[in-house]
C-alpha cells in the first residue's frame, strides 16, 4: 500500500515539474527575444533543459515503480539512476552552450538590452515559481527516496539561483547602463549549472556502479545486528548497494550447529524485518552458515548462543 501511494506521489510531483517548466520556457523565450538579453535567453535554454529533465524524471518514476519481472529480476529501480545521469549530461551541454553564446556576445559587442521591466518581472517570477516547485519535489524525493525527483529538484533549485542572478543583473543594467553585465551574468549562470551537474553526477551515476550504501545506513545495519548478538556467532560478507530507491543488502550469518533450520530461518526473518523497518525499500538476503567447529571458543560459545535462542523461544 505504501509503495503504491509513494508511486502516485512521485508521478504527481513529476507531472507538476513538467507543467511548470513548460510555462517558464515559453515566458523566458518570449521575453529573451523581445529584450535581446543573452542572459534571459540563457535562462530560457536552462529551463528548456529542465523541461527535458522533468520529462525524463516523469518517465523514470513511472517505469521504476513497475514490479520485478522475468527480464528484470531486481526490479526497475536503476532507471532512476540512468535518468539522473542523462539529466546531468544535459545540464553540462546547456552550460557549454550558454558560455558559447556569452563569449560570442563579448567578442562581437553587446547590443542594448531592452524591456528591462518585463525581463526583471519574468526572472523574479521564475525564481519564485521554481523555488516553490523544487521545494515540493525535494520533499517528495525525501519521502519516497527517489533519485530522479531529487535530480529534478536540484535542476530547479539551480534555476532559482540563476534566475535571481539574471534578475539582479537586469536591475544593474537599468541603473548603470553597462550592457556587458548581461553576458557576464550568463557565464556565471553557466558555472553554477556546471556545479549542479557535477553534484547530480555523483548522486545518480555512481550508484549505477553499485557503490555501497552510505556509512550512516550501514551503521544502522550493524546496530541492528548488535541487538541480535546473543543469537548468532558472527556475521560477515556484508554487501550493500542501491538501485533507484531500493536498497539491496546481503550477508552471511554464522549460527550454532545445534539449532534447527526452522530456528535459523526464523532468526533471519526477524533480522530482515528490523532492517526493512529502519531502512525502507530494502531487499535483504541472509545466508545461514553453521558454525564449523574446531575453534577454541566453539565449545563454550555455541552452546551459549543456542541456550539464548531457546530461552527467547525464537523471538
Amino acid at each position: 500500500m505504501i509503495n503504491a501511494e509513494h508511486d502516485l506521489l512521485k508521478r504527481k510531483a513529476a507531472r507538476l515539474s513538467v507543467i511548470s517548466n513548460s510555462i517558464l520556457v515559453v515566458l523566458k523565450l518570449i521575453c529573451g527575444l523581445a529584450s535581446g538579453s543573452v542572459s534571459i535567453l540563457s535562462e530560457a535554454v536552462h529551463s528548456a533543459v529542465d523541461l527535458v529533465a522533468a520529462g525524463i524524471a516523469w518517465y523514470s518514476v513511472r517505469e521504476s515503480g513497475k514490479p520485478a519481472d522475468d527480464e528484470h529480476r531486481f526490479g526497475h529501480g536503476k532507471i532512476e539512476n540512468v535518468a539522473g545521469t542523462v539529466e546531468a549530461v544535459l545540464i553540462f551541454a546547456a552550460g557549454f552552450y550558454i558560455i558559447f553564446e556569452a563569449v560570442a556576445k563579448l567578442r562581437t559587442g553587446v547590443a542594448e538590452v531592452g524591456q528591462l521591466g518585463l525581463g526583471s518581472a519574468v526572472m523574479g517570477g521564475s525564481a519564485l515559481a521554481n523555488y516553490l516547485v523544487s521545494r515540493h519535489l525535494l520533499s517528495v524525493a525525501v519521502t519516497t527516496d527517489s533519485v530522479a525527483l531529487e535530480a529534478d529538484a536540484m535542476h530547479l533549485r539551480t534555476d532559482v539561483y540563476t534566475s535571481f542572478g539574471v534578475f539582479v543583473g537586469l536591475i544593474a543594467i537599468h541603473f548603470t547602463g553597462i550592457g556587458i553585465i548581461d553576458p557576464i551574468i550568463a557565464i556565471i549562470v553557466a558555472c553554477m549549472i556546471f556545479k549542479a551537474a557535477w553534484d547530480l553526477t555523483k548522486t545518480a551515476f555512481f550508484h549505477i556502479l553499485d557503490v555501497k550504501l552510505p556509512d550512516e545506513e550501514e551503521a544502522v545495519i550493524h546496530e541492528i545486528m548488535e541487538g541480535y548478538g546473543t543469537q548468532f556467532i558472527e556475521y560477515h560478507k556484508l554487501r550493500t548497494r542501491k538501485s533507484g530507491h531500493t536498497r539491496h543488502i546481503d550477508m552471511h550469518l554464522v549460527v550454532p550447529r545445534q539449532i534447527s533450520v526452522e530456528e535459523g530461518h526464523a532468526l533471519s526473518d526477524r533480522i530482515e524485518a528490523d532492517i526493512e523497518h529502519r531502512l525502507p525499500y530494502s531487499q535483504i538476503l541472509i545466508h545461514i552458515e553453521p558454525c564449523p567447529g574446531g575453534c577454541e571458543s566453539c565449545a563454550a560459545e555455541c552452546p551459549k548462543v543456542h541456550e539464548q535462542m531457546t530461552k527467547t523461544g525464537g523471538k
